[in-house]
């Protein structure tokens, strides 16, 4: 498929399967155009009363439904602004990925070769394909499992710049920001492309979203020194973040409760058992509130490094200090206690590591 996006943005279709869920208020408030939009479609390969559905991109909630009366279909509707929409035949896969904002669509499409059909009448969803077309070669930077490539991130983040200042007022203008954000090392060098931003975008679902990393990355910056803490281990006996300076080490925020970190624990052990003996280690701060789950939690999924907590839940001191407000979460610091990077999972973290203690 052409168009690849970041998952905040575009939920896979396993989560957009026409779920009646309550959708969340929106926080968009870029201005909408006055009127509605309307979404013709000539299809070829579908039978006559082939379901049809615009589904919310971020929700999978729909927002739409017609049928296909010989090869042709119509959608109608208002967005309050424009954001990505999905649209599903027969509820199955595949499906067209579309920016829309309330524009006179039009579509032209073969059930076989879905992906490429022809999305044109729309200002924002021609900025969306544009910036995709620019970006196509580099698409592998994106892949969770990516290698890392000096040129191609030089390139995204020269091509991404472009289009912000040729197109500051358009809502994908964000979406290129985001890019430029995804493929460097620290998210807060975006910020001069969101100082570009015109008000409207950066008020937008993904401006907000990209003010938000941004900040987030000011926040216990990279080269900063991490702040000195002291918590109880699992004996109560007092360890100080500082006691092993010398050191390469992982903060890991997380919990006996929280699914994706325990999800994310085994690649931990691997990546530990892998360079413990390469001046690298790892320092659990556990926000559990029960002593004995949080103990079973460590037994059951061989966590073999410090752990500590106060036992206070969101409450934990050190996750308060360095305003932890979701786990798993994590800071990589060097051996004069710097930080390297922040929320390093998967085959992110061993990338890292390997760099680092090759």
């Amino acid at each position: 498929m052409k168009i690849f996006l970041i998952l905040v943005f575009l939920c896979p279709l396993a989560l957009a399967a026409q779920t009646k869920t309550k959708t969340v208020q929106k926080t968009n408030t870029v201005a909408a155009q006055p009127s509605g939009f309307t979404i013709e479609g000539k299809v070829t390969g579908y039978a006559d009363g082939t379901p049809v559905s615009l589904l919310n991109g971020q929700t999978g909630t729909s927002e739409a439904e017609t049928t296909i009366q010989q090869g042709a279909f119509v959608l109608k509707g208002r967005v309050e602004a424009p954001d990505f929409k999905i649209i599903i035949f027969n509820r199955q896969q595949p499906y067209l990925t579309l920016f829309l904002d309330n524009s006179n669509v039009k579509i032209t499409a073969d059930k076989e070769t879905l992906p490429n059909a022809s999305i044109t009448g729309s200002p924002a969803h021609n900025d969306f394909e544009t910036l995709n077309a620019q970006l196509a070669p580099y698409q592998h930077l994106f892949a969770q499992d990516a290698a890392y490539d000096s040129a191609a991130v030089v390139a995204v983040q020269s091509l991404t710049t472009s289009f912000v200042k040729s197109k500051p007022s358009s809502p994908i203008a964000a979406l290129a920001a985001i890019r430029y954000s995804q493929v460097a090392d620290n998210p807060a060098e975006a910020e001069p492309l969101y100082n570009m931003l015109a008000p409207a975008v950066k008020s937008s679902g993904m401006g907000n979203y990209l003010g938000q990393t941004i900040a987030e990355a000011r926040r216990n910056a990279i080269g900063t020194v991490m702040p000195d803490f002291v918590q109880n281990d699992t004996e109560g006996k007092p360890v100080k973040l500082s006691s092993l300076r010398g050191k390469y080490v992982l903060v890991d925020f997380w919990a006996s409760w929280c699914r994706p970190c325990r999800q994310e624990n085994p690649n931990l052990v691997a990546n530990y058992n892998k360079y413990k003996h390469k001046n690298f280690t790892v320092l659990g701060v556990s926000l559990d509130k029960a002593k004995q789950a949080w103990i079973d939690a460590i037994k059951m999924d061989g966590l073999e490094w410090v752990q500590v907590s106060d036992l206070q839940g969101w409450g934990n001191a050190v996750a308060q200090q360095f305003q932890v407000q979701s786990i798993p979460q994590n800071f990589l610091i060097d051996p004069d206690g710097k930080i390297l990077a922040k929320n390093l999972r998967g085959p992110a973290l061993e990338r890292m590591l390997e760099k680092l203690l090759k």
